[in-house]
């Protein structure tokens, strides 16, 4: 347990309301705080029992991720409100050898030529998305992103891209993730006591009956392609049935059924979320779009997608995207497993620290007018990966950020190569909890002009 006698610059709301507002209003929360605490602090989340430390100075953040397995650990255990999607086999709720040996055998389908390949399908189903919408017509930059970017996951990681079971992962993937779309609903992720199956019409049994026909589908896709091996297939489970690690053991049904529910929920959502936020930004400033412009047309070919991928002003685009509005708020817990001076203060054994993403993020000495969205911040100077960490750090960094970064880099080239669109909506977007994420409140409205 966290000593609590003289627990480090604790929030002093008491814990019922702390909870709430992290649920409810996670930004305001962490910001009020820094004012207060600008380094470290004590908070009371929902989800723990003791207190945890927030951490947001790039060297303490350092400190905590470069000792991963030392000084700190990383349990799978502390990742538990992602258990009831993911289960208990992904690389989210896995630890120690059994996680490494996880990421060693899913990183490989990240890397590589393997981007070159996925660049025209990510090309084709951007065009397809967009060529369905009217003129002037209203559209929700979020639902179209998500459309988008689920595809392109079915397609890259399940190797599906037509036929009945496709689109059935499609509509219950997408029903699934709209279940906690609001800071209300979110809560049932954060409070187990919500987590009731009342039958088909309450939340959590809706999302039980959802998830078991979206289990039903990936188990039946396994069992086919164990029945029909094919060498030649290049979509990531069909990499993942044959990988085996050291030991010659390849995964098992349930472990590869965990590991492609991580990938789909963490891989559309999240890249949906930047490349929204991308296209408000752009939109939003006529002089990040005209820069955007100018320096795509310096590409002949539109189809050489690692020029594109490599474009600097594209590149401090997403970069400044994430860096202003990191969808993770958070790294994931860490717990000291020995005394440790951090910042000036003595942490006991068992303490669970945490990295604040958006803190950092936010940091003024760092990132001066922070909440000004400014893309040459990232072509004047070079930060850390302990400076901007959009995808986390250490042990548990993001095992998709190659692919995210390349597929939001080819739809927002493909976008504003091949459509205009506009704002509909001229009013500021704040951020809002969606699940364990931070993305746009309202969708972000738009139209094709």
């Amino acid at each position: 347990m966290l000593n609590l006698i003289n627990p480090i610059n604790p929030i002093k709301t008491i814990k019922f309301l702390q909870q709430i507002q992290w649920v409810a209003d996670p930004v305001s929360y962490m910001e009020t705080a820094a004012k207060k605490y600008p380094d470290i602090f004590s908070a009371q989340i929902v989800g723990f029992d003791v207190s945890l430390i927030f951490v947001n100075q790039p060297q303490a953040i350092q400190q905590i991720l470069t000792n991963d397995r030392k000084q700190f650990s990383a349990p799978g255990e502390l990742n538990g409100i992602l258990r009831p999607i993911v289960g208990d086999s992904s690389v989210f709720t896995l630890e120690s050898d059994r996680h490494r040996k996880r990421r060693q055998l899913v990183m490989p389908a990240f890397h590589g030529s393997r981007m070159q390949n996925y660049g025209q399908i990510i090309f084709d189903l951007t065009n397809e998305a967009l060529s369905r919408l009217k003129p002037q017509q209203t559209f929700l930059a979020r639902d179209v992103m998500q459309d988008i970017s689920l595809q392109i996951i079915l397609q890259v990681v399940f190797g599906l891209n037509a036929g009945d079971r496709c689109r059935e992962l499609q509509s219950l993937m997408t029903k699934m993730t709209e279940l906690f779309v609001s800071p209300l609903t979110s809560a049932f992720l954060f409070f187990p006591s919500l987590q009731k199956d009342l039958g088909d019409w309450s939340p959590w049994g809706n999302f039980l009956r959802q998830r078991e026909q979206i289990d039903k589908l990936i188990y039946m896709e396994i069992a086919e392609r164990r029945a029909n091996h094919d060498p030649d297939r290049t979509d990531i489970l069909s990499m993942l049935m044959s990988a085996t690690d050291e030991e010659g053991k390849g995964m098992t049904d349930v472990e590869l059924r965990d590991e492609l529910l991580a990938l789909l929920i963490a891989g559309h959502e999240t890249t949906a979320t930047v490349m929204s936020w991308a296209l408000y930004w752009i939109h939003r400033l006529p002089e990040v779009k005209k820069k955007l412009l100018a320096e795509l047309n310096t590409v002949s070919d539109r189809t050489d997608w690692m020029s594109i991928f490599k474009l600097p002003y594209l590149t401090a685009v997403c970069n400044e995207t994430m860096r202003i509005h990191p969808v993770a708020m958070l790294t994931f817990p860490r717990v000291v497993e020995e005394p440790v001076e951090l910042l000036g203060y003595k942490l006991e054994p068992k303490t669970i620290v945490l990295g604040c993403i958006y803190l950092l993020h936010h940091r003024e000495d760092l990132y001066p007018n922070a909440t000004q969205f400014q893309p040459e911040r990232f072509l004047d100077r070079q930060f850390s990966a302990y400076e901007f960490m959009p995808f986390g750090g250490g042990v548990r960094r993001c095992v998709g950020e190659a692919l995210a970064q390349f597929e939001m880099k080819i739809v927002l080239a493909t976008v504003l190569s091949h459509y205009n669109l506009e704002l509909s909506d001229r009013r500021p977007v704040k951020p809002q909890r969606r699940g364990v994420t931070l993305a746009p409140a309202g969708g972000i409205k738009m139209l094709l002009s």
